[in-house]
């Protein structure tokens, strides 16, 4: 039954990254904004609850370094692994304009986990800062992306083409979508954990493998679906918009909750997702895409960091 629930899983992502990336593209153009708007929110925010649900348990749990190391490992995963694989699949390319106005807020939410990194302690003013970030960059991304597509629309003297099918159908598609991947992960993981314990593998090694990647899962499969559909900017959006929520709202709203206490053991990793964060955003600027050399080397770079912390 076991291998049932696992195959069960892993058609659960393939079927509910197609929807998401499906029912996120038709939202975009029913709504007439761009797919990567879309990508840095809806898929982006979406694909991030498992993340947000295992720290406010952690939190309560009163296991911080959980709360935290989820954050951070899974920041870290997102640009290695779920970019890197979108890369190997098909070469992603960037909307270097939208991406100079995402970049400074994807900056500015790296440099909050360095400051809480120094201070060893995030608080509720501080959680209250940093969810007040993240709904400032929410609306000040969706008021620059219609003055941007209006631009577009007048440079190109096209006229306002009808949308494509009702966008609450595309919606409830893409939530839909959301639902069956994060279900989907759920199931592959616990019954990936029932094998490897069936297997004699150690807890430790579970959890720094299975447990951590297993919240990374839904942004790896949508993004990998999205490379497959040619939507860069919804592979390449899943990304920036994940991190800059994992490290604005996750941590933000679990801190209102209860402070969290940043280990002292954190700050290697920390060091690593700033250097990954600047690597994404030199490659954007000055490539303009990531391609399938540099999509391989960030898997390397991946397997690489996950062996270091054995």
């Amino acid at each position: 039954m076991t291998y049932i629930f696992l195959l069960l899983g892993l058609i659960g992502l393939i079927i509910g990254g197609d929807m998401l990336v499906n029912g996120a593209v038709r939202l975009a153009r029913g709504m007439g904004v761009s797919t990567l708007l879309i990508g840095l929110t809806l898929v982006g925010f979406g694909t991030s609850t498992p993340e947000l649900v295992t720290s406010l348990i952690a939190a309560l749990n009163h296991s911080e370094g959980i709360a935290v190391g989820n954050v951070v490992g899974s920041n870290i995963a997102n640009i290695l692994l779920v970019l890197g694989a979108a890369a190997v699949i098909s070469p992603v390319r960037v909307d270097i304009k939208s991406f100079r106005r995402d970049s400074g807020f994807l900056i500015l939410s790296t440099l909050g986990l360095f400051a809480a990194a120094a201070l060893g302690r995030i608080n509720f003013a501080m959680g209250l800062l940093l969810t007040t970030g993240l709904i400032a960059y929410v609306v000040y991304s969706y008021i620059s992306d219609k003055k941007q597509q209006k631009k577009k629309k007048q440079q190109t003297s096209e006229t306002t083409s009808a949308p494509t099918g009702n966008p609450w159908l595309a919606l409830v598609k893409a939530l839909a979508g959301i639902a069956l991947t994060i279900l989907g992960a759920k199931l592959l993981v616990d019954n990936a954990i029932i094998l490897a314990r069936n297997w004699g593998i150690s807890e430790a090694v579970i959890g720094l493998t299975l447990v951590a990647v297993g919240t990374s899962l839904p942004e790896l499969a949508t993004s990998v679906m999205s490379a497959i559909r040619k939507e860069n900017d919804v592979a390449f959006g899943n990304v920036v918009g994940s991190n800059i929520y994992n490290a604005l709202f996750i941590l933000g709203i679990t801190a209102l909750f209860i402070p969290v206490t940043v280990p002292a053991t954190m700050t290697r990793d920390i060091i690593m997702m700033g250097v990954t964060t600047a690597v994404l955003i030199g490659i954007a600027f000055w490539q303009k895409k990531f391609s399938r050399l540099v999509g391989a080397l960030f898997l390397l770079a991946y397997a690489g960091y996950t062996f270091t912390l054995f």
